[in-house]
């Protein structure tokens, strides 16, 4: 497996001149030529119109989307020419998801839930078990581990959608539209958690079309039209 330049090993993720054309009747180019790092523990937020790019750009960086030229590396790995297996392999080890529609097994627990990604990476059941509780006590919900989705507010599912993607100890944290179907009230109290797991040391790349959303982050990146924009550095 290929390894980065010792230079960008200190990215969490790092892409080089990433482009992504789809064939829709004629070419589209979902994203023309992108170059970014994401350091470690840092915490990015990507914005822009729809059709700008940001999702495609989120998909390539959790290796959900192959792109069409450039270079991706992700945790030290050149995951540029990985077969579909080694993605997957890599994107388990080193990508967590938080999405706005949660995504959780309707018929799991919120412990089975969170354990589910440590089923895929081979982590034996007590630890795997021992881990989600201790997530979910992480989020506050120590006292929900037996509760179903459906018996969750969305803030609370939310929440264990966070402790899922955090179940294998990922390398960066993706989050697309993650306060997209919450209150506001229940939407500070979300992000106040991605404050605290930034702070810990998480890196944090989020997606959203909200300034005041994208404002808890370090730096925000503006795309347009499939391209970076400018980007956007915040004091905090």
């Amino acid at each position: 497996m290929a390894t980065v330049p010792e230079t960008t090993v200190e990215s969490a993720v790092s892409l080089r001149d990433v482009r992504r054309r789809y064939d829709r009747g004629e070419p589209v180019d979902a994203l023309a030529g992108v170059s970014l790092d994401l350091p470690r523990g840092s915490y990015t937020a990507v914005m822009g119109p729809s059709g700008s790019g940001k999702s495609t750009l989120m998909n390539v960086v959790g290796l959900l989307d192959t792109p069409t030229d450039g270079a991706v590396t992700i945790g030290g790995t050149d995951a540029s020419s990985l077969s579909e297996s080694e993605r997957a392999r890599v994107r388990g080890a080193e990508v967590g998801f938080v999405f706005q529609t949660f995504n959780l097994m309707p018929r799991l627990t919120a412990l089975d839930n969170v354990a589910l990604p440590m089923v895929f990476a081979g982590v034996p059941r007590p630890e795997r078990r021992e881990r989600a509780r201790r997530l979910l006590e992480r989020v506050g919900l120590g006292d929900r581990l037996d509760h179903l989705p459906n018996e969750l507010s969305g803030g609370q599912r939310q929440r264990v959608a966070i402790a899922r993607a955090l179940a294998n100890d990922p390398a960066i944290l993706l989050a697309d539209e993650p306060t997209g179907n919450l209150d506001s009230a229940t939407s500070d109290a979300v992000l106040a958690l991605f404050d605290e797991l930034h702070t810990e040391g998480n890196t944090v790349l989020l997606v959203t079309h909200e300034r005041a959303v994208a404002e808890h982050a370090e730096r925000i990146v503006h795309v347009l039209d499939g391209r970076v924009e400018r980007v956007e550095t915040l004091r905090r």
